[in-house]
């Protein structure tokens, strides 16, 4: 069923709160710790065993996704680009009664991670959207569009998951920090897409070797070529 679904990766904001950094690069090419931004959604989807991306960038930020990413055929992936002028926001935070739109006063401590599951009534939900006081198309309208449907299904993430807000330079230090400590106490690196992509069984333990390869003078390289040190 999976492999009907495409994923969607929104990187064409304009990331104003990291600002001048994002003057000259997209938040999504940012580093966290050991990896580019972009890498850490992207995970996400190739765990949730979709294979088929859509990347939405900037069309001046375009060219860079593509060298980051090419076609995605290296990891077994299909990812595929569009470009949008003008950013239109996301969805911020949400209630499983209600939605708002960066609230004041949060009636909850709960928000909305910015991981969807749409079918294919979203086509004509968001074609009859109407931008918001802000200017914009509003994710959380699309939302809004299912709960007044009865359709609108909620799933909390459960303990040992974390959410980190990267939007401000000191939100983006602590998430470096956050994924340094995960990786050096546990061994294991976080949203290493190459892992991933042989763990689900899109390319082999041989092309995992080649990338590594190519970027064995850094620990990112070295950790993709121990992978397989210990296996026979």
């Amino acid at each position: 069923m999976t492999n009907s679904i495409k994923g969607i990766i929104l990187a064409g904001g304009s990331g104003t709160r990291l600002y001048p950094l994002t003057h000259a690069v997209s938040k999504q090419l940012v580093p966290i710790y050991n990896k580019p931004m972009i890498y850490y959604p992207l995970s996400t989807l190739m765990l949730a065993g979709i294979s088929k991306v859509l990347v939405i960038t900037t069309p001046q930020d375009q060219d860079a996704f593509r060298r980051l990413l090419g076609d995605g055929n290296h990891l077994g992936l299909s990812i595929e680009y569009a470009a949008q002028p003008k950013p239109e926001g996301l969805a911020q935070a949400f209630r499983a009664v209600g939605l708002e739109e960066k609230p004041v006063k949060p009636r909850s401590s709960y928000a909305v991670t910015g991981l969807y599951f749409y079918d294919n009534q979203v086509l004509d939900i968001a074609a009859g959207l109407k931008p918001s006081a802000r200017g914009e198309l509003e994710i959380t309208d699309v939302n809004a569009a299912y709960l007044r449907r009865g359709q609108l299904q909620v799933e909390k993430l459960g303990r040992g998951i974390a959410w980190l807000d990267t939007g401000t330079h000191e939100a983006l230090l602590d998430a470096s920090t956050f994924i340094r400590t995960i990786e050096e106490r546990q061994g294991l690196m976080v949203a290493c897409v190459e892992e991933i992509a042989f763990r689900m069984g899109y390319i082999t333990s041989d092309d995992v070797l080649r990338i590594g390869r190519s970027m064995k003078g850094n620990s990112y390289g070295q950790y993709l070529l121990r992978l397989f040190e210990s296996e026979p």
